[in-house]
């Protein structure tokens, strides 16, 4: 279906992920005519690439940003700090499947956790128990094992590794996790062939992703468009101060307008802000949606680390599901341990090429060579943590560097809170004690990767002056604007967030549709 660019009557989604194609979905289940501006390609399944670097180079939003702050990534990769992916799907495409529900205090950060100096804590206007009748649809939109009577993944060596040194210091919550990757057949996708190249978009289509799941189901109900190659540079507002449609640029570089009567932005934590700053106007000059000064503020991207251990013998962590293996002990609020809030350990993997490149970036010399020796007998931690959001930690319109459209880029400020340096070491002395307690010969612990989780830069809360947007992610400032991904979260919580995502996506759109049919937008 195809919609005139003068068409006022549709909803425009910015970004095709988690969060915009969900909404884009449910919101055509419900006769409701969407625009999908994607950045990106359509790239399909038969075209993902088994091959790190090769899949990277096809998928990964590799435009110009900037960082700064004492979080490793700005040292070793300035110009790269969050692994995102531009193509239709968004990082639904790269996402390694791990879907994980907040436990109730985790929506109550600052009652939970207090004045914790430096951070500026807040709890969600929602709670777990509004959430939970939306988390049963996205558990069984997604096919999340173990929920729905949907049987768990097999586990690979690399989890097995992990399972017997996990019960070896004495863990209880160990599983191959709760994974929207198919264990069985189910909703026309196959079960998962244990291919090993998750991160690299799913060649079997066993992993849920909206390229071929959201987005299908919604073209067939032909209420949406999908424009892919469509870059928005800004959203624009009528005088009243109502978002009133989008300029995009396509794959020419062309400008196009296209009017809308709703406006969702779906961009991932850095983007998002990004085009919220880059819409200021005479009526809004500090950016849309920013009266409180929140936009881009609080950003999140969790306390991460990897623990790799060594043995003497072939463990081949490359082989099978990449992620299908977690413990959850440690997903708790325990301040005994010497910080707030809980982190997860899960299995992770990395090809030869990312191993080299994210092993201890920079590092050469026969340390690093006997790591890479001994790469087939090698088993992979990653620990993923709640951070504690900072007013400081933000992102903002780079001074200088412009993108090709003349707009200038993201620029990404990340600092360590005291707390999330804290729980990374815990992470990292539980993770090498796991290996250890099964004849690991030497321990290495990694430092973080470039972000997978972006998060809170466009934060949810009570009042307005706190932050961008309201309990449907509908900004205080303006009403038929929104913002659908990562942004909206107010703490990040010690999990995975993809299913946060898709969660408030499918009741975002059940409001939108609900005011829009009353004509309240």
């Amino acid at each position: 279906m195809a919609f005139d660019l003068n068409d006022g009557s549709v909803v425009v989604i910015i970004g095709s992920g988690s969060g915009g194609g969900t909404l884009g979905n449910e919101l055509a289940q419900k006769g409701v005519k969407v625009v999908i501006l994607e950045a990106g390609s359509r790239i399909e399944i038969p075209d993902f690439v088994n091959n790190e670097w090769d899949a990277f180079t096809q998928l990964a939003w590799k435009d110009m940003r900037t960082t700064s702050g004492n979080w490793r990534v700005a040292q070793d990769f300035p110009n790269l700090p969050a692994w995102i992916v531009k193509a239709v799907g968004g990082t639904s495409v790269h996402w390694a499947g791990a879907s994980l529900r907040f436990r109730d205090d985790e929506f109550r950060a600052k009652s939970t956790y207090g004045g914790l100096q430096g951070a500026n804590l807040l709890d969600w206007p929602i709670t777990l128990q509004d959430l939970e009748p939306y988390y049963a649809r996205a558990e069984d939109k997604m096919g999340v094992t173990r929920t729905n009577g949907i049987p768990g993944l097999p586990g690979n060596n690399n989890y097995k590794v992990m399972e017997a040194g996990a019960r070896a210091v004495g863990y209880k919550d160990v599983s191959t996790g709760r994974m929207a990757i198919n264990s069985q057949p189910r909703h026309g996708r196959g079960a998962c062939q244990q291919i090993g190249f998750c991160f690299e978009g799913c060649k079997s289509g066993a992993k849920w992703s909206t390229l071929y799941t959201e987005i299908p189901a919604a073209e067939k109900t032909g209420n949406i468009e999908v424009r892919p190659d469509s870059m928005v540079l800004q959203v624009e507002h009528d005088a009243s101060g109502k978002a009133s449609g989008v300029v995009y640029a396509d794959a020419n570089g062309t400008h196009h307008r296209q009017k809308a009567r709703v406006v969702a932005i779906a961009g991932n934590s850095l983007e998002t802000p990004r085009l919220l700053l880059n819409s200021a106007t005479a009526m809004f000059p500090d950016g849309l949606a920013n009266s409180s000064g929140q936009v881009g503020r609080n950003y999140m991207r969790h306390t991460t680390g990897s623990v790799y251990g060594i043995f003497d013998k072939p463990v081949h962590m490359y082989r099978g599901t990449t992620m299908a293996g977690i413990i959850r002990d440690e997903q708790r609020n325990d301040p005994s341990r010497g910080f707030f809030g809980g982190y997860e350990m899960e299995t992770i993997s990395l090809g030869v090429p990312f191993a080299a490149a994210f092993y201890n970036p920079g590092a050469w010399g026969r340390g690093f060579t006997s790591l890479m020796d001994d790469y087939p007998n090698t088993a992979g931690i990653w620990i993923v943590g709640e951070d504690m959001p900072q007013e400081t930690n933000r992102v903002t319109l780079d001074g200088t560097a412009k993108d090709k459209f003349g707009l200038p880029v993201a620029s990404v400020h990340y600092d360590d809170h005291p707390n999330d340096a804290a729980m990374r070491e815990h992470g990292f002395k539980q993770g090498s004690s796991v290996y250890e307690a099964v004849g690991a010969t030497r321990v290495l612990r990694t430092p973080p990767y470039p972000s997978t989780h972006n998060l809170g830069t466009s934060r949810m809360s009570a009042r307005a002056r706190d932050g961008v947007v309201n309990k449907w992610g509908q900004t205080h400032d303006i009403p038929n604007l929104f913002v659908s991904d990562g942004s909206q979260f107010t703490s990040s919580a010690g999990c995975n967030p993809t299913l946060t995502i898709v969660t408030l996506a499918i009741r975002q759109a059940d409001h939108i549709a609900d005011s829009m049919s009353k004509n309240e937008i």
